[in-house]
């Protein structure tokens, strides 16, 4: 029988990097049950029978996200045999709270205390015998990071689990809350097991509303709570909270030696300077373009030219010596042609199969070294201070902090990014989110933007991260329209991050990192983008000939049933100036999927375009609707037709405003499009958004309690 284990932390404590460290690549991930919040999970290295759970990271066990929720119903309901409670030792204070609420679910616990090398850094000593003493239970010194204490911290906690030894709660609140904690226990009757009385009766007072709904009517408990809010003259949940931190401050100097001195360490002389309120947004600027620059233009662009040329192309000289090595259409040419294949199907699999998923796969590598420097910057600390620093110009348009982190995690896949909106609390800022999200650039809208540059903007390299803060723009100047309507009106969530110290990340952890995110593009190409381009290719080959519906290989594209969708919908886009089939063709299937459109035009190839049509195609393409799984997504989390309704239009409509502007004023100055109809669409349109951008925020009446 397995032994389950359970990892528990705040975020930034190290959680994910530990779980990586314990299992290395015996990992999968899913789903939990009837959500969509990613669920890890996997075998501990040289322990085949026991299994590691890595939880959300959260700050406590109350019902405040899904994430809390998630957490708590798997320790409560699939009782883990033990659990690692990892706490950032730089910041032990902040980490413990969770951890006087995971002591009191009567479950064996054991706490790996993490970045002790930046602990002894700054001078600091933390006693994890007198800890382990203190709290009653095992406490093992680790360094996730440099995979450091990890034997002992497997051992200690297989040992604890296989012993069944419940931690010992060795701390008491104050009399008076312990009096009441007893009352409400002996109040829930047999309502709920031994081991999680006090848990139960401590939610029981919090008017926990996800236990109260659990338990139902519990005689007695509300003349408990109003005896206790009287006494301490506040809620109960404050009282609780507050019982906590003291019991916490109070003993913290007994395993706890800060070391006196002043001197700033090396975390704290870098935030004076990322974090500065006047260069922390130019120097974040400076980074994102240098990241884009180094993935799209140098390193990116060298590895994407050989794809597409090369491995993609006629083929390539072996490192450089003067053995050719054909490309894969011409090895697959060969290939048909010795197997005497029919003309249609050769043509299936070269210009439909190869061609198609060919020029989806050629942009990979620029993906790759993307993902590889956005989880450097993440892996290292400095995300979270950009999460940290947009707070700061997000609350001025009326947004939160809290809504960039979707972006941050958006920017590998907007699917992700929408489910991390179920960190923020608000419903109206949680909706902002969701609808936003997915207009900053994810992995699979970067091979439109290399198209577009290569393409018509000879491999300009500014465009990438152009388009990246294009999406940050989108963010704030619908963040602010939306908070202009009565539906969203409302101050925004508050904002509370950990900021963890800086640390070098393990070449081991990025490469996982970047390869995990580049196999979930690689499979959906082998998926569906395979079934795409097929269907592409045959809509490009059926069509009318001379008044007659047929199959011909060299069909006229107007004449094709692709053709003739896209020539009866184009009249929309027109004003946007890609009013042509192939255009038309490659925005509908990136609603399939946003790879689909570079994949489109590598079958049909790139359509004759302006310079200023084809940048505002990008944007169009770039801020509309995401593709059908992120649409999903977005379906799951507003759990209602009509939010879903209203965000999958409002992307399409503001994306097609934008894109007009850009096109119809811009082109007016610059002599690429006449003065007419769009032109006044385009000011009227553009005259209403900054109506709404300066318009004053509807008052929300606040209810007050008498």
């Amino acid at each position: 029988m397995s032994i389950k284990i359970a990892i528990v932390g705040n975020p930034n404590s190290g959680k994910t990097t530990l779980f990586n460290a314990l299992t290395g690549s015996n990992q999968f991930v899913g789903n939990w049950p009837g959500v969509t919040v990613e669920k890890k999970e996997g075998k501990i290295k040289g322990e085949k029978d026991v299994v590691l759970t890595d939880l959300p990271g959260i700050y406590s066990l109350s019902p405040y996200t899904p994430e809390e929720v998630i957490a708590r119903n798997y320790l409560l309901d699939e009782k883990p045999d033990a659990i690692i409670n990892i706490i950032d030792g730089t910041n032990i204070e902040r980490n413990l709270y969770l951890t006087t609420q995971i002591l009191e679910l009567g479950i064996p616990v054991v706490i790996a205390v993490n970045l002790m090398d930046a602990v002894e850094k700054k001078g600091d000593k933390i006693d994890i015998e007198q800890l382990g003493k203190t709290l009653g239970c095992k406490v093992v010194y680790i360094s996730a990071l440099k995979e450091t204490g990890i034997d002992e911290l497997i051992d200690t906690t297989v040992e604890v689990a296989k012993s069944s030894t419940k931690s010992e709660l060795s701390y008491k609140f104050s009399e008076s809350v312990e009096n009441s904690i007893s009352q409400a226990e002996e109040a829930l009757g047999d309502k709920v097991s031994d081991a999680h009385r006090r848990f139960f009766a401590i939610k029981l007072l919090e008017k926990d509303e996800k236990v109260l709904a659990a338990l139902g009517k519990v005689d007695g408990i509300d003349e408990i709570i109003n005896e206790l809010e009287v006494k301490f003259e506040d809620d109960v949940e404050s009282i609780i909270a507050n019982e906590r931190y003291t019991y916490i401050t109070s003993v913290l100097p007994n395993f706890v030696k800060k070391n006196k001195k002043t001197k700033k360490t090396i975390t704290e002389k870098i935030d004076s300077v990322v974090t500065n309120r006047i260069a922390a947004l130019p120097i974040f600027i400076a980074v994102m373009f240098l990241v884009y620059y180094i993935a799209v233009t140098t390193v990116g662009t060298w590895v994407t030219d050989w794809t597409n040329d090369g491995l993609f192309g006629d083929g390539f000289h072996l490192f450089g010596s003067d053995v050719w090595v054909p490309g894969v259409p011409v090895l697959v040419e060969k290939l048909l042609d010795a197997l005497n294949c029919v003309d249609w199907l050769k043509s299936l699999v070269l210009d439909g199969i190869v061609a198609g998923v060919g020029a989806v796969l050629g942009f990979v590598p620029q993906m790759l070294v993307l993902f590889l420097m956005l989880g450097f910057l993440e892996s290292c600390g400095y995300m979270a201070r950009v999460a940290f620093i947009m707070d700061r110009i997000f609350r001025k348009f009326g947004l939160s902090g809290k809504s960039f982190i979707p972006m941050l995690v958006g920017v590998g896949c907007g699917v992700p990014g929408i489910m991390a909106s179920r960190t923020i609390e608000n419903d109206r800022d949680r909706k902002i989110t969701i609808i936003t999200t997915t207009f900053i650039p994810c992995g699979a809208k970067l091979p439109i933007i290399a198209l577009v540059a290569s393409a018509l903007f000879g491999g300009a390299w500014w465009l990438a991260p152009v388009a990246y803060f294009i999406g940050i723009a989108a963010v704030i100047v619908s963040g602010i329209i939306l908070k202009k309507t009565k539906l969203f009106a409302g101050d925004p969530s508050p904002f509370v991050m950990e900021l963890p110290e800086y640390h070098m990340p393990t070449v081991g952890n990025l490469l996982r990192g970047m390869w995990e995110r580049g196999w979930s593009f690689i499979k959906k190409a082998g998926t569906v983008i395979l079934l795409s381009t097929i269907f592409i290719w045959a809509g490009s080959c059926f069509g009318m000939i001379d008044g007659k519906f047929g199959f011909s290989l060299d069909m006229d594209l107007n004449n094709s049933v692709l053709g003739i969708i896209g020539n009866a919908v184009k009249v929309i886009f027109k004003p946007l100036g890609f009013g042509n089939a192939t255009a038309v063709i490659a925005t509908v299937m990136g609603l399939v999927a946003k790879e689909e459109v570079v994949a489109v035009l590598g079958i049909l190839d790139f359509a004759g375009m302006t310079k200023l049509a084809a940048f505002a195609f990008m944007i169009f393409n770039l801020l509309c609707a995401p593709c059908f799984a992120a649409m999903g997504a977005i379906k799951r989390e507003m759990n209602n037709p009509k939010w879903f309704w209203f965000a999958i239009g409002y992307q399409c409509l503001f994306a097609y405003i934008i894109a007009l502007i850009v096109y119809q004023i811009v082109g007016l100055f610059i002599g690429e499009v006449a003065f007419g109809v769009g032109t006044v669409v385009g000011f009227v349109l553009l005259a209403f958004m900054l109506f709404m951008l300066f318009r004053p925020q509807p008052k929300v009446k606040k209810a007050v309690n008498n």
